[in-house]
């Protein structure tokens, strides 16, 4: 039977290969757009006031710029 992983609340232990690979995936990304080096951020929303307006995991890599701290 397939989950639906609606947010990060969703996931369990069971599902650390998976976000594992969104990582993966992300860290590959930012090598091909070129901004592995300079440094990138990775960003996994949940619910309404974490900033979620898409009901579904993903991760936002933001890059290709000086990132601040605190963000948002």
């Amino acid at each position: 039977m397939e989950r639906t992983y609606w947010t990060v609340n969703d996931i369990d232990i069971k599902d650390a290969s998976i976000i594992g690979k969104l990582f993966l995936i992300a860290k590959d990304i930012a090598k091909e757009k070129n901004i592995d080096q300079d440094g990138y951020r990775l960003v996994m929303n949940c619910n309404e006031y974490g900033g979620q307006s898409v009901y579904h995991i993903h991760l936002h890599l933001i890059g290709g710029r000086r990132l601040s701290w605190p963000p948002g």
